[in-house]
């Protein structure tokens, strides 16, 4: 009888372990996933690294997008920093090279040679991309981001921006945003910790 009543605890034991396998709810990132991903509309951009860059320039490849400018006194240099320092745990999580692009939304102050030297600091990994206005408000608004215009006739000044960043997949697709934490009285920033957990469930 002990014997049977010990089969029978293994047995309900067994099913019980299954069953919390299965049913057990799986992991959800907190980034907005985009499901299916978004294709891009058409865009021409001025890019650091490759001169010209339309849709393709984003095939192949995990590609971060935010949008700043050089002159940037916080967010931009932080946000950065801070990607450089999580950019090869992402690239462990896939075989495609893991981009970061800048999208410069000061085309005024931000030519080439500016941008250029701004994002390499930063390592092979990171992409200027700019445009003038006309392509480049299309092309910040298609990605769910948005920028201010400045007067024509300021010289010194800040232009607001998003601060979320944008994931791209291997497509060429949005795939997710990272939304950007704020709290009173800091800038506000994507949790780094929490985009490199979410990459990695994303791209699983």
């Amino acid at each position: 009888m002990s014997r049977i009543v010990t089969l029978l605890a293994a047995v309900i034991a067994l099913v019980a372990g299954f069953s919390v396998y299965n049913f057990w709810p799986e992991e959800k990132p907190d980034a907005l996933i985009y499901e299916p991903p978004r294709a891009l509309k058409p865009f021409t951009l001025e890019s650091t690294a490759q001169g010209g860059v339309e849709n393709d320039a984003l095939k192949g490849q995990w590609t971060l997008l935010f949008t700043g400018y050089t002159f940037c006194p916080d967010i931009c240099p932080t946000t950065l920093s801070d990607l450089k320092g999580i950019v090869p745990e992402l690239q462990e999580e896939v075989s495609e090279p893991v981009k970061v692009w800048m999208i410069s939304v000061d085309p005024k102050r931000d030519d080439m040679e500016r941008l250029t030297q701004y994002v390499n600091y930063f390592g092979d990994n990171f992409v200027g991309v700019r445009a003038e206005h006309k392509n480049l408000f299309p092309f910040v608004r298609d990605l769910g981001l948005m920028y201010s215009i400045p007067d024509e006739d300021e010289e010194n000044y800040l232009v607001n921006h998003s601060a979320a960043i944008i994931l791209v997949n291997p497509n060429g697709h949005r795939k997710a945003i990272f939304n950007a934490d704020y709290q009173r009285g800091q800038i506000p920033v994507v949790d780094m910790e929490q985009l490199a957990k979410d990459f990695a469930i994303i791209a699983d």
